[in-house]
């Protein structure tokens, strides 16, 4: 049954690793059942660049939601990010033999995987197909074609790309942790999952999820996708500026940043000092909270301009109703959704993951900054476009491999365990 499967997602961002254990109840809300969490220190904007580092995050995290949750862990959906990601509009059709007869899902998925076949740059493959609209003998504006009648079948498909080392590499991590992919799939996508209403997206909306390496974006009008992006910045890089601006160390900076940070320096007072412990033998330094603020408000318009400057180049900015939604760590700086609203002129607010959520052991999930670890999870039990629930039950899948159970009655049963996702995978290749 759908409320016995139990999803694992795991997050592998450029400051966390965090592993989700979750499981739908009969309300279909999701239950939290166990996370973990482990220091990521082998992640640089999003991609893997220490495999040891990583694998030992990914052990450390997977162990305390195994603990917590108590099951044992073979398979996980894993998120994707960073600079490399590339999407593209293309046009694909088919001609069909037959006039009289319906189209049918086998149609639409020989499209589909025609997208599949395309050939992308050397170094790069293709990790999303996502349909937007469709063509019936020139007619245009079809969302799903199943049924109709009709010679000619052209779609229009939004395709994601990413790099085939980067892709590898988060392969090779989860393997060496013991564990399999079920899934890789695209972070903005897992947050869209999470954080957004299906009238947000029918109305036309932007997620801008600020991780601590990049800012990843993602556009939907219709409810369908329609760009996504991937920007190099992310909670760092403040990070960084406050540590050369104030003269602390790396860790004073983060903290500096989390607790007394602003987005906007006129809201902060002009009196307000952060006295911060010296080096061996040395004064505390003193900051001022107006002074942080101004390295913080300048970082962010950067990152705020970069995002809005990439909405404007998908040629949706006009058609938002929705406005922005912001998630990630980053959105818990204060006063950030009046900067927002003051550069893009468009209608903002913090998306939390608490709408998908049911009654849970960990309250923490609730923030901004797990958004894209809950999607992974959701994302086990429905697939990112709709539509693809009408294709269930055909021979081939292609838009996403049904969730395996990665569910376990015991501590003693791992091999048993393993035996049996193995199974289930052969299963699903069969």
């Amino acid at each position: 049954m759908q409320n016995d499967k139990i999803v694992v997602g795991l997050d592998i961002g450029t400051t966390k690793v965090c592993a989700l254990v979750g499981r739908r109840n009969e309300f279909g809300k999701l239950e939290i059942l166990g996370m973990g969490k482990a220091v990521s220190e082998g992640v640089v904007r999003g991609i893997v660049s220490n495999i040891d580092k990583t694998v030992e995050a990914i052990k450390k995290a997977i162990s305390q939601a195994e603990e917590q949750a108590k099951i044992n862990i073979g398979v996980v959906n894993v998120g994707i990010a960073g600079q490399h990601i590339k999407s593209l509009q293309h046009n694909g059709s088919i001609t069909r033999q037959v006039t009289d007869d319906e189209i049918t899902v086998e149609d639409v998925n020989r499209l589909t995987n025609d997208m599949y076949r395309l050939v992308t740059p050397p170094g790069s493959e293709i990790i999303h197909v996502m349909p937007q609209e469709y063509k019936v003998d020139y007619e245009e504006g079809i969302v799903d074609p199943v049924g109709m009648s009709g010679v000619r079948l052209e779609g229009n498909f939004h395709i994601i790309t990413a790099q085939s080392n980067a892709i590898n590499n988060i392969n090779k991590c989860v393997a060496r942790a013991g564990l399999e992919v079920d899934q890789l799939i695209l972070e903005p996508l897992a947050s869209s999952m999470s954080v957004l209403s299906d009238e947000e997206k029918e109305a036309g909306v932007a997620l801008v999820d600020i991780g601590g390496g990049t800012t990843d974006l993602a556009i939907f009008k219709d409810n369908i996708i329609r760009h996504t992006a991937v920007l190099p910045f992310g909670g760092n890089i403040i990070t960084s500026d406050i540590k050369q601006g104030c003269m602390v160390m790396q860790n004073q900076a983060e903290q500096l940043k989390v607790k007394f940070g602003r987005a906007i320096a006129d809201e902060a007072s002009d009196n307000e000092i952060v006295s911060i412990p010296g080096l061996r033998d040395r004064t505390p330094k003193e900051i001022s909270i107006k002074n942080l603020a101004y390295i913080i408000e300048a970082r962010m318009e950067e990152i705020v301009e970069l995002v809005y400057a990439e909405i404007v180049r998908s040629g949706y900015a006009n058609s938002l109703a929705g406005g922005i939604v912001i998630t990630g760590g980053g959105a818990q700086l204060q006063n950030l959704v009046q900067l927002v609203e003051y550069i893009t002129g468009m209608d903002t607010r913090i998306g939390y993951p608490n709408e998908h959520l049911g009654r849970s052991k960990v309250d923490a999930v609730k923030g901004p900054m797990y958004a894209t670890s809950v999607g992974l999870v959701l994302a086990g039990y429905q697939p990112l476009d709709q539509r693809v629930e009408r294709y269930k039950g055909v021979e081939e899948q292609v838009y996403t491999k049904p969730a395996v159970e990665p569910k376990s009655t015991n501590s003693n049963s791992g091999g048993g365990l393993l035996q049996k996702l193995k199974g289930f995978l052969s299963d699903d290749i069969d």
